[in-house]
């Protein structure tokens, strides 16, 4: 699911009464989280906390779950990676990696994971191609809050600073035949506008999924992604139109060649039809 996944609904690690909530949320993925949402004192019983819930799930439920856990480069990460392999998950979203040699540690403790990179600085980005290249990856991740910290850059009214970070990524995840990046979380929780306007810049970019924060946030961001009316009406008859065309045929006074058509069915694709 995670490659083609729309959201992905962050839960704190240490908040069991809130796992099951998200697992019955609308979120196409649910990331459970060791690391920023779990202090210090508390990452050991977290742990315990998950490996007790997963352990109550059947093996196909747990393909929706991912589990963020603690930065490769701290004391936190050997036990996250053995609750990994004691839990059943297998999708690990890791955070700060700035080189494919901590995606490698995760296989090393659990070979069949799945890796979802988020790119939250400076070096990461500049690792980008060669991360999302590494075997395991399955998803570019986008930590925008983090990298606006790590790069000192104001994003709170516009994420346009952005822009050129947001490009090497698509950029990245094409030529590694990845799914398009996800956007990083939008942290305004009762303000549908911006989370929209967030949505919309990247999707433009080329994103194809976004981090959520909270349930209430999934529903727009789904309903954002979907083609529209318009949309799906324009993609059929292109596709109609070249499967009937014996030569050169137009749509709406546009050429229906290929780079058309192509577009016609990824419209289609992104409306499950």
């Amino acid at each position: 699911m995670s490659g083609q996944a729309r959201s992905y609904l962050f839960v704190p690690g240490h908040r069991p009464e809130r796992f099951d909530k998200a697992a019955r949320s609308a979120a196409d993925m649910v990331v459970i989280d060791l690391e920023d949402a779990v202090e210090a004192p508390r990452k050991a019983e977290a742990r315990e906390l998950v490996l007790a819930w997963a352990g109550r799930q059947p093996p196909d439920a747990l393909e929706r779950i991912a589990l963020r856990v603690n930065d490769a480069a701290t004391r936190f990460v050997a036990e996250d990676l053995e609750l990994v392999r004691a839990s059943g998950l297998r999708q690990v979203m890791l955070p700060k990696v700035e080189h494919a040699e901590q995606v490698e540690l995760v296989l090393r403790a659990v070979p069949e994971a799945r890796v979802l990179p988020l790119v939250e600085s400076a070096r990461g980005l500049e690792a980008c191609r060669d991360i999302a290249a590494a075997p395991g990856v399955l998803r570019l991740v986008f930590g925008t809050l983090d990298f606006a910290v790590d790069l000192d850059l104001d994003i709170d009214e516009d994420p346009w600073p952005l822009e050129q970070a947001a490009a090497q990524l698509v950029l990245a995840s094409r030529l590694a035949g990845l799914a398009p990046p996800v956007a990083g979380v939008t942290p305004q929780l009762q303000d549908e506008a911006r989370l929209l306007s967030d949505w919309s810049w990247f999707r433009r970019r080329g994103f194809g999924a976004k981090l959520c924060i909270h349930p209430g946030q999934i529903e727009p961001v789904h309903a954002a992604i979907a083609p529209d009316a318009a949309a799906l009406d324009w993609a059929r008859r292109v596709v109609a139109a070249d499967a009937a065309g014996a030569g050169a045929v137009s749509v709406d006074g546009r050429m229906v060649d290929r780079p058309v058509v192509l577009q016609a069915l990824r419209v289609l694709r992104r409306a499950g039809l």
